[in-house]
């Protein structure tokens, strides 16, 4: 960022004057009801940034921010052009550049895409974009060249969609929320926009591949936020088999590395860790109706591809260790390894195309960089990076490694997490602050890719601890279980268990920590500080629950049917009764340090509701409540400038806090 590095008291800020802005009374789905203009609050007011020079350190925390890659990507049909989402302009648009290397285009402008898609002919590219982050898109089509442009269903408010892939005719299915039962059921449409409901369903359904002879699809049923059903829809008759469904206490995730089709429609394989711990790579026969488990490593199998012929038919994925990836080329016949090149550390996706002559995309985003492009030749086992990050002026031997650690929860649960430690850090008494940054989902993982606040924080001196604290995923099938309903607090507890052990160690200075987190971390955030007061000394909660028994009540489609499974269905006495006393604004008497709080008015998922009750809660009780408070952003910062805004308040908070001030 760095304008010249201004360090305000958190209370001042909150009694800056700004414009306010109300939501528009039409968009009240999902929770997104509009915030109460009443409550002082920051927002972002354009002023300008300035960053410092490149090469002086400790870098102003816009540098991080800056610092850019390539968003998801694409390889064309014929492997020669690759499609990318990029927000080098401030928000998220639609680039393509020659799958040799070449300079990016830039198709499209002022629209936030979400991941191009290439139609099956190679000639048009298919996205979605929705209202500052809404989640409610419109479906487009722009020719490869950007010259021409279709609007293919228009966005329509309630209408959540999920993009399930293309037939070989051009028609498309996708699941859609349209018929105002607030669940997914499945869609077809084509580029002319017309549109038919071919499958309704109780909760949420998700079509996620078909077939290439466009005769099948893969449909996904939502169990929880972490586990699925799978189905085979058969396109003609509109019948649906199971391949698997296991009971909901022993329920398994199938959607781990996508899904991909043998080229003639009999097979496809996916990952799932059904009956074991981690996804193992697993194919199923139309013919046999039979699961066959092709590759079980100690890790979850992700992004699967197929692609080349006959005896040089591959099978390419990356296994998920500890947050870090490890790419795998094998040959499908005889199951033998392939030559894999060097690729940077972090967290890769892949996309690979051609038959007599395949080509792999390769997207790595890693805790060295923000986002680069590499192509692969994966029979010969060579590759090529065309597509280099923008560090914004950062020195890419500066920035921290993180270290995996690993320590016993206070019942006996290993737990698990990834430690920023700055360069030169010491031991015991001058052990560095810390921050935990606790992720969302709560089925999530903290990884290996690029964090630019955790490098600022670490850069100025300050540990950043990101826990994956029981519930996350990666780390195995029970493991994610361990949180579910009753057990919620389980996992806030073990932040507390996380941060005595590091101190214990030596590595970290116990009495200096803070905590922050979004979504569900946002929660943790709240819960933590209020069931265990004292272990932090202030907090940083962006768009997180307070009060269960409202969040669950009004939560949208995308994550009402995984809620039920997650936290018990709130429609029921027992779970109103259980939330009633395990939210943390049941508890928030107890919060006695500043937290810092923030929510975009337009989030969609959580309404703003749940920030604010925690905000007047504490004012009220004369504990420090600062509150940012975005009008055109939903569930996160999606524009450069609000994050701008945004993060840099929050690193003057925390330094504040964490008695950095003036450093």
């Amino acid at each position: 960022m760095t304008r010249t590095f201004l360090l305000t008291n958190a209370a001042v800020l909150a009694a800056v004057a700004v414009p306010v802005h109300a939501q528009d009374k039409e968009e009240s789905f999902g929770g997104a009801k509009g915030a109460d203009l009443s409550i002082e609050a920051m927002e972002p007011d354009g002023s300008a940034v300035t960053l410092g020079r490149a090469g002086e350190y400790p870098a102003d925390i816009a540098r991080y921010l800056l610092a850019s890659g390539p968003g998801a990507a694409n390889l064309s049909p014929d492997g020669k052009t690759i499609a990318f989402s990029w927000d080098v302009t401030g928000q998220s648009e639609l680039w393509v550049m020659p799958a040799s290397g070449g300079v990016p285009q830039q198709l499209t402008f002022q629209t936030g895409v979400s991941t191009p898609v290439w139609t099956p002919d190679g000639k048009g590219l298919f996205y979605s974009a929705d209202r500052d982050g809404n989640e409610q898109p419109g479906y487009f089509m722009l020719s490869p060249d950007g010259k021409t442009e279709t609007e293919i269903l228009p966005a329509k408010r309630g209408d959540f969609r999920i993009f399930g892939g293309f037939a070989a005719d051009g028609s498309f299915l996708y699941a859609s929320t349209a018929r105002g039962a607030g669940v997914f059921d499945i869609y077809r449409g084509t580029m002319s926009g017309e549109s038919e409901m071919i499958i309704q369903s109780e909760l949420g359904l998700a079509a996620r591949s078909i077939s290439p002879d466009g005769k099948y699809a893969i449909v996904t049923e939502t169990v929880g936020e972490d586990g699925d059903n799978l189905y085979l829809l058969d396109l003609t008759t509109r019948e649906m088999t199971t391949i698997s469904k296991p009971p909901v206490d022993d329920r398994a995730s199938h959607t781990l590395a996508g899904f991909e089709w043998r080229a003639d429609s009999q097979s496809v394989g996916f990952s799932t860790n059904a009956d074991r711990e981690f996804g193992a790579l697993t194919t199923y026969s139309l013919n046999s109706k039979r699961l066959q488990m092709i590759a079980e490593p100690d890790a979850d199998i992700e992004n699967l591809e197929v692609c080349g012929e006959g005896q040089s038919e591959l099978v390419i994925y990356t296994e998920n260790r500890d947050g870090f990836d490890t790419l795998r080329i094998r040959n499908a016949v005889n199951g033998n390894d392939r030559l894999v090149p060097d690729l940077p550390e972090g967290k890769y996706s892949l996309d690979c195309e051609g038959t007599s002559d395949p080509r792999l995309l390769v997207r790595v985003n890693g805790w060295q960089t923000p986002g680069e492009l590499w192509m692969i030749d994966p029979i010969a086992g060579t590759g090529k990076k065309i597509f280099s990050a923008n560090l914004a002026g950062l020195d890419a031997d500066r920035l921290i490694r993180p270290q995996v650690v690993r320590y016993t929860a206070r019942d006996g649960v290993e737990l698990q997490g990834l430690l920023y430690l700055p360069k030169g850090a010491q031991k015991g008494e001058n052990a560095p602050a810390v921050v935990f940054s606790v992720h969302g989902g709560p089925s999530a993982q903290s990884q290996a890719s690029f964090d630019p606040v955790a490098q600022y924080h670490v850069a100025r001196g300050v540990a950043v601890f990101e826990p994956n604290v029981r519930g996350s995923t990666g780390l195995g099938r029970t493991y994610s279980t361990l949180d579910d309903r009753e057990k919620r607090l389980d996992s806030v507890r073990d932040l507390v268990d996380l941060k005595q052990v590091l101190a214990t160690d030596g590595l970290i200075d116990g009495d200096r920590a803070a905590v922050m987190g979004g979504s569900y971390g946002g929660y943790a955030v709240n819960a933590v500080l209020a069931e265990y007061p004292g272990e932090f000394i202030a907090g940083v909660s962006l768009f997180g629950v307070a009060d269960w028994v409202t969040a669950l009540e009004i939560a949208s489609p995308a994550l009402k049917a995984a809620d039920r499974i997650e936290y018990g269905d709130i429609t029921e006495e027992r779970w109103r009764e259980f939330y009633k006393v395990n939210s943390p604004i049941r508890k928030a008497d107890q919060i006695t340090v500043p937290v810092l709080y923030s929510h975009g008015v337009q989030d969609p998922r959580i309404d703003i509701y749940e920030t604010e009750v925690m905000v007047k809660t504490l004012r009220a009780n004369g504990v420090e409540a600062p509150f940012i408070r975005i009008p055109d952003e939903g569930h996160g910062w999606r524009k450069l400038s609000n994050q701008l805004f945004y993060f840099r308040k929050q690193a003057e908070f925390l330094e504040e806090k964490l008695g950095l001030s003036g450093q």
